[in-house]
């Protein structure tokens, strides 16, 4: 099991923004495929952006336009941007990289 620890999260209202962190000291953001993920109580945890070690990147359906992942090598840390929040953001968000999980965030959107 890889280390992973998340920062970020907390209570967000409608449109606004907000940056999540993962640090993952062990992982080579260049080589490995890294991402975030989501999952409400009672559904399965979905994927909502995929980073490869080759800078591409895959997007949830329902985040496009509005999410950016990304990766500081330097810093060991991946980023979840996300704009333009709504309510249906709303979940507990988890980075993960080679088979291991971040310990989860919860956003909250809410008016």
């Amino acid at each position: 099991q890889l280390r992973l620890v998340q920062s970020g999260g907390g209570l967000m209202h409608p449109g606004e923004s907000l940056r999540l962190s993962c640090v993952a000291p062990e992982i080579d953001f260049s080589i490995y495929t890294t991402g975030w993920y989501r999952q409400v109580p009672g559904n399965e945890r979905e994927l909502v952006a995929q980073l490869t070690g080759a800078g591409k990147t895959l997007y949830g359906d329902s985040v496009k336009g509005r999410f950016t992942i990304s990766a500081d090598n330097a810093k060991h840390t991946m980023y979840l941007e996300m704009n333009d929040l709504k309510a249906e953001d709303t979940a507990v968000y988890y980075c993960h990289a080679r088979g291991s999980w971040g310990q989860g965030t919860l956003v909250t959107v809410s008016s």
